[in-house]
This record gives C-alpha cells, structure tokens and sequence, in this order.
C-alpha cells in the first residue's frame, strides 16, 4: 500500500459553515426541548411511572451502541492487521468518540435533574451495573484520544498496536455493560438473559458500521473525492456478517424465552399481541434491519455494489432504531410479575399492558444526539488531519491493475 496521507476536511467555507450551521441547529434545538422538559417536567412527555425510559433513552442507546462499533474500522487495521483500512482508522476514532458523546448527552439530559449527574459520579454503588458504566464510558473516551494520539504523533506510532488491542478490548466491555443492563434487569421479564450481552456486541458492529459508511460517503462528496469500490464491498460484505450475527443472537433470545413457561407471555406480547411493538419487531427490526439488508448485501453474486451497501445502511439504522424501541419501550410495557404464579388485582394497573406514545421534545432532544455528535464529528475533522487524502481503488487495494481479486 501506498503511504497514507491524512489531511483536514478541506471544502468551501460557506459548504463547510452551513453544515456546522444545520448540526449546531439541531443540536440547539434538542437542548430547548431539554429545557422545555426541564422546566415544565416530564408530563409533558409521554413517560410516566410505568415507562421511565422513553423515546431519548432509544436514541441514547443506539448512540452509545454504535459508538463502539464505530471504532471497529480502526480496531480492522491495527489489531487485525487489516491494512486497506488504515487510512480511514483516524476518523472512526473521531466518531467513535463523537456518536459516544452524543450519546451521553441526550442520556445526562433525560435525567430531569442533570445536576443529580454529580451525585452518580461521586456515590459508587459497585453492584449496580450503572455505576460501572460510568467507568466505562468515560474510560472509553480517554482510550480513544490516547488511540488518536498513537496515530496521529510519528513519535507515538509503535505504540498504536497496543493502544489500539486496549481500544478493542474496552470497546467490548463497555457494550457487555451496556448490555448488561438489561441482561441484569431481572424484574423486566422481557430483560434478565445473559444473552444481552453478546446481542449488544453484534448490534454495535452492525450500527457502527452502518453509520460510518454513510458518513465517509457524505464527506468524500462534499469534498468532491471518489470513494473507491475496493473499501465500499469489503466493508458491505462485512456488515453483512454483522447483521446476520444480529438476527442469529435476536433468534437465540427469543428462542431460549419460549423454552422457559414462565416467559411464554412476554413473548407471545412481543412477537404477536404487542400492537405496534409486534409490528415494529417483525416489519422493522427483522425484515427491514435484517433480511433487506441481507437481501441487499449478498443478493449479487459479483459482490455488494455501492448503491446497495449504502441502501442497506439506512435500512439497518431504520431497523436498529426500531430493535433498540422493541428493547427498551417493550420491555417496560409488559406488566410486571410482582408475584410469579398467584393472580393479583388492585387500582395500580397490575397486570396491565402500558401504553406509551412519544412526544414531540423527547424526539427533538434524541435528535440532538445527533446533533452533537455532528458537531464534533465537523470540528474535529476541521481542525486536524483526520481525512485520508485519497480513498480511490488505485489508492487503497493492493491489487489494483493486476488479476488477483481482492
């Protein structure tokens, strides 16, 4: 491979001020709807007592989850000694980094008192799985920027190996604990499976991913660059086996539910009787965020062609949205079993199936995720040479012009 050039996002100011202009309105209004909830409190949203965690707590998630999946392209080259991924390992720390802080952003917001934060970062309680993912996410944002640093300083380049097997392994458990909080959420009967984990694992390889090709694509047009076919297929035949391992790790979960008597409501709740979950389970998470994009990835024999793989990325963030909303909001909506195997009854809505239906500010501030991370993603590119130079097939593939395949 050629030596890799890395430049910053060098493109026509206006182009580049009106791109921060519409991230930082975004931005700006996911953190009026914040204050608008703030000051007038939560029922103003569609939450209540019986579902806690609404409609900024899905965008949250698929944020931080895709953060980690995001660092995937990196951890490609330097754990896995992947190198026509190299050029792009820069940039999938930066939005590794920048998804993450979204992430937590819309997360800290949501709280309705984002000052009792200080609280939670001063008072540790060991066994609770929240108190450990505040180490991991702060931890993953310190290990990211040492990462950036090890590629990015000449004088720190033989220590990227390391840093980058540190990034990979703490990328992994900052998605188990992720996941754990619903594996360890044994009340929730749609919940309290160890499988969680490794589901979460496969859902930020396939989120991750699914994000950055879009991202890459969006600014090698802005800067008027060809994005080489050589990297487009790799990469899609790649999130290909994410998704694939998505549905197989979702079958399981499901699978080892109905083996259990106990589990046979939840279940017959999400995959039949749910109303809008059902519908969001099988038409947008399954059909929509799996057997489409598989359709799309695999269904041509020489291999997934651009406009495919690209097609299949929205298509899987429109099903990882609707996967992380079948999680999260279907988890809460099946009542609880205050007492397995006795019948109960009082004016508290035992036994009942809450509904819940999101507000206009809880879908302004998730965006503001977003936003944010938008936002990060401009000025740090800006600011320093994130960007490879040159992302064309004659750049990137070994065998460009010869007869080998790639």
């Amino acid at each position: 491979m050629k030596s890799i050039v890395h430049k910053p996002f060098n493109i026509p100011a206006r182009l580049y001020y009106g791109l921060l202009a519409a991230a930082g309105a975004v931005a700006g209004i996911g953190l009026l709807a914040a204050w608008y909830m703030e000051h007038n409190g939560h029922w103003v949203t569609g939450m209540d007592n019986q579902i806690v965690w609404g409609m900024p707590h899905v965008f949250a998630i698929f944020l931080i989850v895709a953060a980690s999946g995001a660092l995937n392209v990196a951890s490609l080259s330097s754990v896995f000694g992947r190198m026509p991924y190299k050029p792009l390992a820069r940039l999938s720390g930066l939005l590794a980094a920048a998804l993450l802080v979204g992430g937590l952003a819309v997360l800290v917001l949501d709280l309705g008192r984002p000052d009792r934060l200080i609280v939670a970062m001063t008072t540790y309680n060991f066994k609770s799985i929240f108190a450990w993912n505040i180490f991991l996410y702060t931890g993953f944002l310190a290990v990211v920027g040492v990462y950036l640093w090890t590629m990015m300083e000449r004088r720190m380049n033989g220590f990227s190996g390391i840093a980058g097997m540190v990034a990979f392994i703490w990328r992994l458990g900052l998605t188990t604990g992720t996941g754990l909080i619903f594996g360890f959420l044994v009340a929730r009967e749609a919940y309290d499976a160890a499988v969680m984990a490794p589901l979460f694992i496969a859902m930020s390889l396939a989120f991750g991913l699914a994000v950055f090709l879009p991202v890459l694509n969006g600014i090698q047009r802005a800067r008027c660059q060809e994005l080489g076919d050589f990297l487009v297929r790799r990469m899609g035949r790649l999130l290909g086996i994410f998704v694939a391992a998505v549905l197989y790790f979702t079958a399981v979960q499901h699978l080892t539910n109905l083996y259990a008597a106990e589990h046979h409501g939840v279940e017959r709740f999400i995959l039949m009787d749910g109303g809008i979950i059902t519908l969001l389970f099988w038409g947008g998470q399954v059909l929509l965020g799996g057997v489409l994009p598989l359709f799309l990835l695999f269904g041509d024999k020489a291999g997934p062609q651009f406009n495919r793989v690209m097609a299949a990325c929205g298509l899987i963030i429109v099903g990882g949205f609707a996967q992380v909303y079948v999680i999260v909001i279907g988890g809460q909506a099946y009542p609880l079993a205050l007492f397995p195997g006795m019948e109960e009854s009082s004016s508290f809505f035992d036994g009942r199936v809450h509904s819940y239906a999101p507000s206009l500010p809880e879908i302004a501030l998730g965006l503001g995720g977003f936003g944010i991370a938008a936002l990060v993603t401009l000025v740090g590119t800006r600011a320093l040479p994130f960007l490879p130079a040159n992302l064309t097939d004659a750049a990137v593939d070994p065998h460009h012009g010869s007869e080998v395949g790639s």
